[in-house]
């Protein structure tokens, strides 16, 4: 199991669903994973502190666990099958491990509540993580309008910046 960080959340220009970025612990991997709106603006709020006036689904799920006496260990995406990801929360309830099927979003969205780990099978993160790519660097005395023009592909970063933009906060709403 591989140790994960939320790097980001980001919007997708082309649908209404976001991705979550897990970023390994200690390593340069990143696993990004297709999420629902709903779900990515649950993790969000709870990652930004901002309350909300009645309890989301993953509060609810939340206080249920802690209402009988559980507690969640952490979470695991653990498999993955036809470019769809599988996760299993682990509780202990009273001294037992007990896992429950989830989605990765819920899973995540229920680790940022309750401050649990959240883990990647190995052959998970071997099989769907990405490295980032590395810097271009100009030959010496070579200006970056001497340089031949940008290809689709060297765009990767323009178009990670464009579909991070949280445009809600930028227009005040």
């Amino acid at each position: 199991m591989i140790e994960v960080t939320i790097e980001s959340i980001r919007a997708s220009l082309m649908s209404t669903n976001r991705i979550v970025v897990l970023r390994e612990e200690g390593g340069e991997r990143f696993l990004p994973i297709w999420i629902g709106p709903f779900e990515a603006e649950a993790i969000t709020l709870q990652l930004q502190g901002m309350d909300v006036p009645r309890p989301l689904t993953h509060d609810l799920l939340k206080n249920v666990i802690e209402t009988l006496n559980g507690e969640v260990l952490h979470v695991l995406i653990n498999d993955l099958e036809k470019s769809t990801f599988f996760a299993r929360i682990v509780l202990d309830v009273d001294g037992n491990t007990v896992e429950i099927d989830s989605r990765p979003s819920d899973a995540i969205a229920l680790a940022v509540r309750v401050s649990a780990p959240i883990y990647v099978a190995d052959e998970v993160m071997d099989q769907a993580s990405m490295q980032p790519e590395e810097e271009v660097s100009l030959n010496e005395g070579e200006t970056p309008s001497e340089s031949e023009d940008a290809s689709p592909e060297d765009l990767g970063a323009f178009q990670d910046f464009v579909e991070g933009l949280d445009l809600d906060n930028l227009l005040g709403n």
